[in-house]
């Protein structure tokens, strides 16, 4: 540690985002598939990761990286999500929900159309 003044040594910041990252993505995964062994076997199956692997991401201990995390955001909106948001890349994300959203809204105008035919 630095003897003056208010600066921190990088590393000790660079552990601080590594945790955040950990603990974001293991509630992304959390919160899209559950915390059951199912959603570890699914992981597994999207990633080719261990078993202890995916289970301290789950638990936020550590985050995929690599081409884990490339099978992660392939396979996950939320962890898609959330990378992007992290990435400080907010404009790709609206322009993804918006997309998205345009894509919501002609299959429910097709199904209203369908309705009204019959």
């Amino acid at each position: 540690m630095p003897k003056k003044g208010k600066n921190f040594p990088r590393r000790g910041l660079q552990e601080l985002d590594n945790l955040r990252y950990a603990e974001e993505i293991g509630r992304a995964l959390r919160s899209e598939l559950g915390g059951t062994h199912q959603s570890v076997k699914i992981i597994m199956n999207w990633t080719c990761a261990g078993e202890r692997t995916i289970k301290n991401w789950l638990s936020g201990i550590n985050g995929p990286s690599g081409a884990h995390l490339i099978e992660v955001i392939r396979h996950s909106d939320a962890v898609c999500s959330l990378v992007l948001r992290l990435a400080g890349r907010d404009p790709v994300l609206a322009t993804i929900c918006l997309v998205d959203l345009r894509n919501r809204l002609a299959a429910a105008l097709a199904e209203l159309d369908r309705i009204q035919q019959t």
